[in-house]
């Protein structure tokens, strides 16, 4: 039997568990694991809802705990695993737990801020942490890279940008970085014009023509909110200062990010719009692993076009880029908010360029209401987030009335 390359990594399989195991970036993961079976023991996977998808998951990989968490659901993922060995639970406290597991290597990729606590337990106990989820740094991350500091925990980003930066960056060169250049795909609105993007429908939205990711993520890449939220992370991630942060337009998504360094030269990571090569890359981190991924031809390509964001039809990454700037609580609120928008827009209660005229509204409210504010723990950074939905909501209904 050949052996993974991988598994050189350790004398014993790295013990993995994956935090939103059914989304995209869970399957896609799995995918991986699934091609490299020898290099990898699943400790713990998660979902939601999704019962069967998880049970089949559990069984497949033959995981050694299963959590969902809707409580509800408990009771069928009991029956859908009845004859394995397999832990069952259900809720809030059980997706920490799963966290906390002693393992290796823990993918968090829970959406929203449920996904917060889990992924912190993750942290603490020390483990490679592939960060997939965004609230962690856009809505607390001073106090997310604090637990990372103190418990010795390895952060890999997982997103497609954030993992480009990651293998381009010297982190002994901070000081001669000129510019971090995130690039956005601009979504399937690049040149739809404001009045048909206000006629846009959820379907039309979720047709991202280069990835293939869940709804939110897809709506969030439609209005440009995506890459606000990547703007974001990237200040935390890459402490090189915001004024050196930039986003540029490349529609065929082959340059997944650059870093400009004060001599003129310019470093790129490239490669086809497939997640499974900046999940691969964390991992097997600090080696390589082979994935299926398509390899690049660019001479078939022929042509790599790049384009400025235009901030009056995508106004959500200016809304996130202020945010930034006023470090005050806002990215917490805005975040909430916008997850409250893109819930309200895929469900048609609400327009498309509502969702970033409702998350600039909750923003100017918050800020004349509460001039901003400071948060040292994670129950302060759900309060913040908690009004943002709240405010959010009344938005909704009042539209809706």
């Amino acid at each position: 039997m050949s052996v993974s390359p991988v598994a050189t990594l350790a004398s014993v399989p790295r013990r993995v568990s994956i935090l939103g195991s059914t989304g995209s970036i869970g399957c896609n993961t799995l995918d991986l694991i699934g091609r490299h079976r020898d290099a990898y023991d699943v400790v713990a996977l998660t979902a939601q809802s999704n019962v069967k998808a998880l049970a089949d998951q559990a069984r497949e990989f033959d995981a050694e705990l299963a959590v969902i968490g809707d409580e509800t659901c408990l009771s069928d993922l009991r029956d859908a695993l009845a004859g394995t060995d397999i832990e069952c639970a259900a809720g809030r406290s059980a997706l920490e737990d799963a966290g906390a597991r002693p393992a290796d290597w823990v993918m968090a990729a829970i959406v929203g801020t449920a996904g917060l606590a889990p992924t912190l337990a993750a942290v603490r106990q020390g483990a490679h942490v592939a960060l997939a989820n965004k609230e962690c740094l856009v809505s607390a991350g001073n106090i997310f890279l604090a637990e990372v500091a103190a418990s010795g925990a390895t952060l890999l980003p997982a997103d497609s940008e954030h993992n480009a930066i990651f293998q381009v960056l010297d982190p002994s060169k901070f000081e001669n970085v000129d510019k971090i250049i995130l690039t956005a795909s601009g979504g399937p609105f690049l040149e739809t014009s404001l009045e048909d993007m206000r006629k846009a429908t959820p379907t039309q939205a979720v047709a991202h023509p280069q990835w293939s990711m869940g709804a939110k993520i897809s709506v969030d890449s439609a209005t440009l909110m995506n890459k606000g939220l990547e703007l974001i992370e990237a200040h935390y991630l890459f402490p090189v200062g915001r004024e050196k942060l930039d986003v540029v337009i490349h529609p065929q998504s082959i340059i997944h990010s650059m870093v400009a360094y004060n001599d003129g030269s310019v470093l790129a990571q490239l490669g086809s719009p497939d997640m499974r090569t900046p999940i691969s890359y964390t991992l097997a981190w600090p080696k390589r692993m082979e994935t299926p991924a398509d390899r690049l031809n660019l001479a078939k390509i022929g042509q790599l076009t790049f384009k400025n964001p235009d901030l009056e039809r995508f106004p959500a990454l200016g809304l996130a880029a202020e945010a930034l700037r006023l470090d005050n609580g806002s990215a917490t609120v805005m975040n909430a908010a916008n997850e409250i928008a893109v819930a309200a827009f895929l469900a048609e209660r609400i327009g498309f360029l509502d969702i970033s005229a409702l998350a600039a509204d909750v923003m100017e409210d918050f800020a004349a209401r509460e001039g901003g504010a400071s948060f040292t723990t994670l129950d302060d950074v759900l309060d913040l987030d908690n009004l943002g939905r709240q405010k959010a909501q009344e938005w909704v209904q009042n539209r809706a009335s």
